[in-house]
């Protein structure tokens, strides 16, 4: 009997966190309906993404509220390269984050941990910037008070089951996302060349510019394209299964700048394979279909990386590349009516009459047809929706909800 019992707990899953960026409440609360688990955002002091509208004490108070109504949790980054002369701010900051009730800040500079565990009662998260990719240097985090590693990106799968099997606490990695050059983003070429420093949030991606190659006389090699040294994104969605039984406590999705097209899609898709994985163990498959939903959102190619261990020329972008400005975002559903079938749409790309079009949403299966009616917000019936945030109905057979997306079938 006993031994029966092992036998099950051993096979019991435990389904980790999924977690968000969100660069807006807009953004916020689309990555909570689309089945995150938590968020994490940058306050408007001490983050790393400079150029993100960021979020006030204000909209931190209020998302940190809905969230908890939703059962869900908030994580704030405190993670840049600190200055003597910013300490005093910072305490004020910490302590004001620790009165709204943050779930865990997100640090990298041990000044920062040690002023939150003497002035607040926040739970302090170890930032991928502190490039943590061993044993020792995750005990050491977790003897100084660190709660949960965000651990570097570049480490394999075998390093994370080791550091996990022999420390005993949470471990965060990132699944999706865009990748950096420099070893988890300790880059100085921003600053060199533009005067924006990585380390403090201003990063120029320097990495993604074309670069002339010389040779020892500083005479310009000629080739077919520019030099380019960027990474591709990441994306873990094979080895999903093979990081939950890990044990990893957290999947990681990068990008706070991007849209809430991209969020709720690359989001959308990882709640559901996660959860297919976690409740219908014996049964899941991997589909290739997510796969090409989560390539049809970007516009860079995405690999495995560091994490299999093939982490050469393949994950690089050396002789130029096109990123092309995604435009399968069409729109967003803002009010169904059963009684007529008419959705109410706010427009975000050109599109028309005979467009084959696709609507999903964390509460539907996905819903494909061509477009035969579009109606403007008067009902006259039109051909072409062609202006930004442009109201417009169209009939629907399936009901769909607020919040559902459309995007162009492919």
């Amino acid at each position: 009997m006993i031994n029966g019992i092992n036998e099950l707990k051993k096979n019991i899953i435990k389904k980790p966190e999924l977690l968000a960026p969100a660069g807006d409440i807009e953004r916020l609360k689309i990555a909570f309906h689309y089945g995150a688990d938590a968020v994490y955002l940058g306050g408007s002091l001490f983050g790393l993404r400079a150029n993100a509208i960021n979020f006030s004490l204000d909209d931190i108070k209020q998302s940190v509220e809905y969230a908890h109504s939703l059962g869900k949790k908030i994580y704030v980054t405190v993670n840049i390269a600190l200055h003597s002369k910013e300490l005093q701010d910072l305490e004020n900051y910490l302590k004001e984050l620790d009165k709204i009730k943050v779930d865990a800040i997100i640090v990298s500079d041990p000044a920062v941990i040690e002023m939150a565990k003497k002035h607040t009662s926040l739970e302090i998260h170890l930032s991928t910037q502190a490039s943590t990719l061993n044993i020792e240097a995750v005990k050491f985090f977790k003897k100084q008070g660190v709660t949960r590693i965000v651990l570097g990106r570049e480490a394999n799968r075998e390093e994370i089951k080791n550091i996990i099997d022999e420390t005993g606490i949470e471990i965060e990695t990132f699944i999706h996302g865009a990748m950096c050059s420099s070893i988890s983003g300790r880059c100085v070429l921003s600053n060199f060349f533009t005067l924006r420093d990585s380390n403090r949030g201003g990063c120029s991606q320097i990495c993604r510019w074309d670069f002339n190659l010389l040779n020892e006389k500083k005479e310009k090699l000629e080739g077919e394209k520019p030099f380019t040294f960027c990474t591709k994104d990441l994306s873990q969605l094979k080895y999903i299964k093979d990081m939950i039984n890990s044990g990893i406590a957290s999947f990681k999705i990068e990008g706070r700048m991007r849209s809430i097209y991209y969020i709720a899609t690359i989001v959308g898709v990882y709640r559901k394979v996660i959860d297919n994985y976690c409740n219908q163990t014996i049964n899941y498959e991997y589909n290739l279909k997510d796969e090409q939903i989560l390539r049809s959102c970007a516009n860079r190619d995405a690999v495995s990386q560091f994490y299999d261990g093939t982490n050469d020329h393949t994950c690089q972008y050396y002789n130029g590349r096109e990123e092309v400005s995604n435009q399968d975002f069409l729109g967003v559903i803002l009010e169904y009516k059963k009684s007529t079938k008419l959705a109410k749409v706010e427009q975000r790309n050109y599109f028309k009459i005979d467009d084959k079009i696709e609507i999903f949403g964390p509460n539907i299966e996905d819903i494909s047809f061509s477009l035969k009616e579009i109606f403007d917000e008067d009902m006259n019936p039109i051909e072409i929706v062609r202006h930004p945030k442009q109201i417009v109905y169209f009939k629907v057979d399936k009901e769909v909800y607020p919040n559902d997306l459309i995007r162009i079938k492919k």
